[in-house]
């Protein structure tokens, strides 16, 4: 099983101003425990870790994975 601090790499990228991109904890409860707002062409690059497991994307964006490309909030 691969190591979680070494996780897959994401790219968010956002279409208009706003975009949140919210992070959510592992274990038993999930929780929100970081938050970035981007403004339209503004990217983050982020990873999966031993706390992220997951992420929330709000508003239009494009979001690039190793998986393929996708758009939200269309």
């Amino acid at each position: 099983m691969e190591d979680a601090r070494n996780g897959d790499y994401f790219v968010v990228k956002a279409l208009e101003n706003g975009v949140q991109v919210i992070g959510l904890t592992r274990g038993q409860d999930t929780r929100f425990h970081h938050t970035e707002k981007l403004d339209k062409g503004e990217i983050i690059i982020a990873q999966f870790t031993d706390h992220t497991s997951a992420v929330k994307i709000r508003g239009k964006a494009e979001v690039m994975t190793k998986h393929g490309n996708l758009e939200s909030g269309i």
